[in-house]
């Protein structure tokens, strides 16, 4: 199948583009490099340079590309971003995936996969969630990911384009940017490796549900690939455990001092430290993968501490930034 991935270059898509590639699809990959890196593309793989909100440049891309299905993973991704700056999380998540999908219509796709949110669609859960739950988001980022699947469904229903939304949690793993307001995995496995203490927001009491990378790529690959008797279809992609960020930080704390042993640093990695609460974090959010099982045969298979240990080692290999 010819895919083309929105946002391949960075830290989920890339891991996408691996395992279409393993499974024997032809990948094109668009990114704007903002948080994307070429190095994450790999060789041989075609890489379009350009943005999903530049619709000439999108227009291009269809054209040369002739996509038969989207795997669309370009999105403003911070939750707290999106609080200081609405519109131009409207404007990236909204009418971004709007001139994708104009184009899909436009050039024949016959079906898009798209990164939604179950971390931030449902609101404040204690248990987890199935995909049946109302949405209720409670930040910007929130609000434009639910918007994105209600015109997922309007394409689906007035195009007949096959649409999937998945409705990650918590992502990480290797390739994840720590820099700026980054995944908090990345972000304590650069400073822990370096010695630094972290800074946990509020006070830690906040639940996640953590998925591996890996994990997600492969959810991504199943629903490409899948023939589904619905012209759109949300699953949440999810391990369903809990683990709040104090747990979350010392966990990485004792495999940060670990592995700079095992290579023969000493790293002496102090206690988490607490600053203010962040606008728009959730208390708790945590989802059920049922219907993934059931459907795409799709279950995650990294266990939190092989993730974390595996994200680390990696850390450890990069360059200083």
């Amino acid at each position: 199948m010819r895919i083309l991935v929105a946002g391949g270059a960075g830290f989920i898509g890339s891991h996408i583009v691996d395992s279409l590639l393993k499974n024997r699809h032809e990948v094109t990959v668009f990114d704007n490099l903002s948080t994307g890196r070429r190095e994450n593309v790999p060789a041989g793989v075609p890489l379009h340079v350009g943005d999903v909100c530049d619709f000439a440049r999108l227009k291009e891309v269809f054209d040369e590309t002739q996509p038969e299905a989207v795997c669309l993973q370009a999105a403003q991704m911070s939750v707290s971003r999106s609080v200081r700056e609405p519109a131009f999380d409207a404007q990236v998540n909204l009418l971004g995936l709007l001139g994708v999908m104009e184009n899909c219509v436009r050039v024949g796709t016959k079906k898009v996969v798209f990164a939604s949110s179950g971390g931030v669609l449902y609101g404040d859960v204690y248990e987890p969630a199935p995909e049946t739950t109302p949405s209720n988001p409670v930040s910007p980022y929130g609000i434009s990911k639910w918007a994105g699947e209600l015109y997922l469904q309007f394409f689906a229903r007035e195009h007949g384009i096959r649409t999937v939304a998945l409705r990650y949690s918590n992502v990480y793993g290797p390739r994840q940017n720590p820099l700026g307001e980054a995944g908090v995995v990345a972000i304590f496995s650069q400073k822990m490796l370096a010695g630094k203490q972290v800074v946990v927001n509020g006070d830690g009491r906040y639940i996640r549900d953590y998925v591996y990378v890996g994990d997600v790529a492969r959810a991504n690959h199943l629903a490409l690939e899948a023939t589904l008797p619905d012209t759109f279809t949300a699953f949440n992609i999810g391990t369903g455990s809990p683990t709040d960020v104090n747990e979350l930080a010392e966990q990485m704390r004792v495999l940060c001092i670990e592995f700079a042993a095992k290579i023969g640093r000493s790293v002496d990695v102090p206690v988490a430290a607490h600053g203010p609460a962040r606008a728009g974090d959730l208390r708790s959010n945590l989802v059920l993968n049922t219907r993934a099982r059931e459907v795409l045969g799709w279950q995650p298979t990294v266990p939190l501490t092989r993730g974390l240990r595996q994200t680390v080692e990696w850390f450890a290999t990069q360059p200083a930034e």
